[in-house]
């Protein structure tokens, strides 16, 4: 277990500090030579086209992947420790993602399926002791969120908006350092796309971290300032949003000719 100086008093480490990372899946680098440091609270947008390596990144903070050993001058922490235990590290990032919600498309409810964050399940079984504190968070949550309409229905039966909701309120049941939202918007309409937006300025307004991978250029809130682009497994570039979200260097990035427009500190971007 993780003291707890880790989440409290040590915040002078970085919440990512990656050096020299490749990760090879099936023979291939899909991180090559990867180097990233992202302060505690910082926000940050991670952008590249698909297959670029972005959920790669994700699944080896997650320590879901693992980077080759081999690697010459290989640093790999998060606060700065090399080692975690799993459930520690998935309290410390709140982690929503696509692949999380493909896995809740059975009969678990809104409540229940938040409730799950704190075991790092999908659900609840007879074995989790659920405290009465767990309840009390889980109910502020889904209030802090406007959610708590959804407690009794099933993820089955909710919109795409409504359970990414859900799911986002599952991750910050644990008042992560930081919340990473993979591709978040995805499938979302535009009034679903505008409540989510609204949701995750509430949350980064909060003061809390946030890195937010994605291909869209509409999903990045004025709270982000600082954007990397991410292309071939490497960091293609890395500053202030509005030196990095040119048409220029989008054009670089995707290989064909990207407008760029941006008002009130969202941007879009079209070919």
């Amino acid at each position: 277990m993780q003291d707890t100086s880790i989440r409290s008093g040590n915040r002078q480490q970085p919440l990512i500090d990656f050096r020299n990372v490749t990760v090879a899946r099936d023979g291939r680098r899909i991180l090559d030579s990867l180097s990233l440091q992202i302060d505690v609270g910082e926000n940050v947008a991670i952008i590249g086209p698909n297959g670029s390596g972005k959920s790669s990144l994700i699944k080896t903070i997650t320590r879901e992947y693992r980077p080759l050993a081999s690697s010459s001058g290989l640093v790999c922490r998060i606060m700065g420790e090399e080692r975690w235990d799993v459930s520690d590290l998935q309290s410390l990032l709140g982690i929503v993602s696509g692949d999380l919600q493909q896995e809740y498309t059975r009969d678990i409810c809104g409540y229940e399926a938040v409730l799950s964050g704190f075991f790092s399940s999908i659900g609840i079984y007879a074995n989790h002791h659920v405290t009465y504190e767990m309840k009390c968070i889980v109910q502020a949550v889904m209030d802090l969120l406007e959610i708590s309409h959804l407690r009794d229905q099933t993820i089955s039966h909710m919109s795409t908006g409504e359970a990414r909701r859900v799911l986002i309120a599952r991750a910050l049941v644990h008042d992560p350092l930081a919340l990473v939202l993979d591709e978040p918007a995805n499938s979302l309409d535009l009034h679903s796309l505008h409540k989510f937006r609204e949701l995750i300025r509430r949350i980064a307004g909060a003061g809390k971290s946030m890195i937010l991978v994605t291909h869209n250029l509409q999903d990045i809130i004025p709270e982000i300032e600082r954007v990397i682009l991410f292309k071939d497994g490497r960091i293609f570039m890395d500053g202030p949003k509005e030196q990095i979200l040119t048409s220029s260097n989008l054009s670089m990035l995707f290989g064909l000719p990207v407008e760029v427009q941006s008002a009130d500190g969202y941007y879009r971007a079209w070919c």
